[in-house]
Order: structure tokens, then sequence, then C-alpha cells
């Protein structure tokens, strides 16, 4: 009987506002995987929406290592971990120490680094924060950074980031740590109304690049969104490239439906109906 590929999702939850696990559990669970969350912090809504004293965000660093105690006692094993948003610095330690004991021969391990978008690190985001989030970027086997957390993790200026291929080239390859891990960095644009990805893959040496029509508007989550459908496609088998030129193409066409039905952008893309387009 075959079994479906099992990934430890670590992510925050977020009641209202699509991102997040509530993005990364139906796309995983539709490209035939088993998704399994640890929850690092439980948010009324995600940050983009305005501050509020009645707004809640439940930093559940306390209860990540309790869980991954009981998963060990089950005898629990991953084909994959998949960690994006962080709660707090402390947490970095944790996943390191689930690294050590759940990443076996085989277990794909992807960063997502969230840190911040637009030039700018998110509030909740420090730099004790962002050192410690490429600490363990060091530790993937891939990466998915937008082109902030690229210039975070590079320590380079977000307003000198390269726009010719050549450049886009250059950082990729210095993302991925002299080859050492793949590379996805996101809202690349090589022509004028076309928005889309570069990749280094690392068991080929190569890099490549991936555009769809760009949209006329930004939503939050979509990152979540194409990093849950790149992962979903390499836990099927597809190679790394096939799996970025799928999670470019499924993120606009989602961005364009949720543009046609009117969703306001702050609750994120409406990707629910899309779903049965990642089903095989």
């Amino acid at each position: 009987m075959e079994t479906a590929p099992r990934i430890a999702a670590i992510q925050d939850i977020s009641g209202f506002g699509r991102c997040s696990m509530t993005v990364v559990l139906p796309v995983l669970s539709a490209m035939g995987s088993q998704c399994c969350p640890l929850l690092t912090a439980s948010l009324s809504a995600h940050t983009a929406f305005p501050p509020s004293q009645n707004a809640v965000f439940l930093d559940l660093t306390a209860q990540m290592e309790r869980t991954a105690a009981y998963w060990g006692e089950l005898g629990v094993r991953f084909d994959a971990i998949y960690s994006g948003f962080l709660g707090s610095v402390n947490q970095v330690r944790i996943i390191e120490g689930f690294y050590r004991q759940f990443r076996g021969e085989g277990t794909l391990v992807l960063v997502d680094p969230v840190m911040g978008d637009g030039g700018r690190p998110y509030r909740t985001c420090t730099p004790d924060l962002c050192a410690k989030m490429g600490r363990l970027a060091d530790q993937a086997d891939c990466i998915t950074p937008n082109w902030t957390e690229a210039a975070l993790l590079l320590g380079e200026d977000y307003d000198s980031r390269p726009t010719e291929e050549e450049g886009i080239r250059s950082w990729l390859e210095r993302l991925s740590l002299t080859g050492r891990r793949s590379v996805v960095l996101t809202g690349v644009s090589l022509a004028e109304g076309k928005v889309g990805a570069g990749y280094f893959d690392r068991t080929t040496g190569s890099t490549g690049f991936f555009m769809a029509r760009q949209e006329p508007a930004h939503f939050p989550g979509t990152g979540d969104l194409f990093a849950s459908v790149l992962l979903g496609a390499l836990m099927r088998g597809e190679s790394l490239p096939g799996s970025v030129e799928r999670a470019v193409k499924f993120v606009q066409r989602s961005v364009a439906h949720t543009l046609q039905v009117g969703t306001p952008p702050l609750e994120g893309v409406q990707f629910e109906p899309m779903l049965r387009e990642l089903i095989r």
C-alpha cells in the first residue's frame, strides 16, 4: 500500500486571513501529503490587519517541545520538515532540536525564511530573530525567500537588488551557500508585466526562471501558497524546475481568480476553488 508523504509543518495559524497554516494544510493535503502541524503561534488575524488591543497573539513556544517529545514517543517519521513564520527567537533553538530528532536520511528540510516584504522586516521580526532565521536557513535543503528576505540573508541593501538576469543568478548562487542548498527566489521580474521566481537547483547546479502574468494587486499569504505548492510537488517526485513552474502558475491563477470575484486583498488569495488543479 502506498503511503502519503508525511510533512511536519512548523507554522503559525491565523483565525482570519488566508496565510500560514490555513494555506499550508489544505494545499499539502490536496497534493497528496499528510500535513502534521507544529504550531508556533495562534493569531486572531494575520499581521497585515491593523493592530488592536483586542488582537490575539498567543506564543506557543512552550508547547512545541512537548509536542515534538510526544511525536518521538509515537515513533513518528517525516519525509519533509517545512518551517515558515516564527513567533520568537527561542523557536529557532527548538526547530534545530527538531531537526536532530526527526531529520532522517532522505528527509527534505524546506525553510521559508519569513522576515519581511517590500524592503522592510515585519514588525515582529527583530534583528536577533532575523539573524537566527538565517542560521536556521543555513541548515535547509531548500529555501524560498522573497527579495527582502534574500537581501537580509546576504547582508545586502534591498534597494541594490539586481534587476538583470546575470545579477539575479549571482544572488541565487550566493544564497545557495556554494551549491549546498537549493534556492527559489520569489517576486522576480525579467520583463514588464511578468513576475515569477528564479531558482538554483543544487542537484544539477543550474539556475533558471519561470514567469507568469503579473496581476494588478498585492495579497498577503502568496509566499505561503507558493512554498506549499512547491513542496507538495517535490513530495510527488517532481523536479525542482517543474515544481517552481507549477507554483508560479498556480499562484498567478489563484490571484487572477481572487481579483475576478472581488475578494478584499487583506483577506488573502481565494485559492480554495483552484485546489482541484493540484489533485492528480
